[in-house]
């Protein structure tokens, strides 16, 4: 196990365990998020437990050209039931997602000092939201990474009603032209729309 200083480095991906798990400790700094998300490794970890890094082979990732709308949700957006907006409430939005209650899930991994880092990598323009409102109330969205790399990693999504995260995550790659999504870890939800494994190796070929 690789324990981090205060020097922003990361050992090889190639060392990480065969869940993913890399390294642990460090920080949240900018400096520090910037550096793993440009390697292809994210912060994933408890309120009581270190900050663990991970770097899962395989990826979780969708390919734009894969995404699956069905006729139901095509019908949703043709009605034009939301309005969908970027990075105009970034905070509302993660904190929706720090709340939002999943399932085999109890506490939330989206903790204030991530919060708090995430914020200020939206900030500094790197950290991005896909907001969705229904008469004028926020119902859903979704925020994460974007290096302006062609890949946008995805770190969370929330909805208040049916189908408002689903808007945010087919329109942002309806809307923008990325190579491809980072999804992270598998979940039924993000299968649904399209989402598939591919080796680690591929994936950081992307970020490059």
């Amino acid at each position: 196990m690789h324990f981090l200083n205060q020097k922003i480095e990361f050992p090889d991906v190639n060392e990480a365990s065969i869940e993913g798990l890399l390294a642990v400790g460090g920080d949240l700094s900018s400096e520090r998020l910037l550096h793993a998300y440009a390697h292809g490794i994210f912060p994933w970890y408890d309120a009581d437990d270190p900050i663990l890094w991970w770097s899962p082979d395989p990826r979780y990732v969708l390919f734009p050209d894969d995404l699956k709308v069905s006729k139901s949700m095509k019908q949703v957006l043709r009605k034009k039931q939301f309005k969908v907006t970027y990075n105009k409430a970034f905070t509302e939005v993660i904190n929706n997602c720090a709340l939002a209650k999943r399932e085999g899930q109890e506490g939330t991994w989206i903790t204030e000092d991530m919060i708090d880092a995430f914020i200020k990598l939206h900030e500094l323009g790197y950290a991005k939201s896909v907001e969705v409102w229904e008469n004028a109330e926020l119902v859903g969205g979704l925020y994460g990474i974007d290096l302006d790399n062609k890949v946008f990693c995805g770190e969370s999504m929330f909805a208040k009603v049916s189908n408002a995260s689903k808007a945010a995550f087919i329109t942002l790659v309806q809307s923008n032209e990325y190579q491809l999504i980072d999804c992270q870890l598998h979940t039924k939800h993000l299968e649904s729309l399209g989402a598939k494994h591919i080796s680690r190796t591929e994936f950081l070929k992307y970020l490059k």
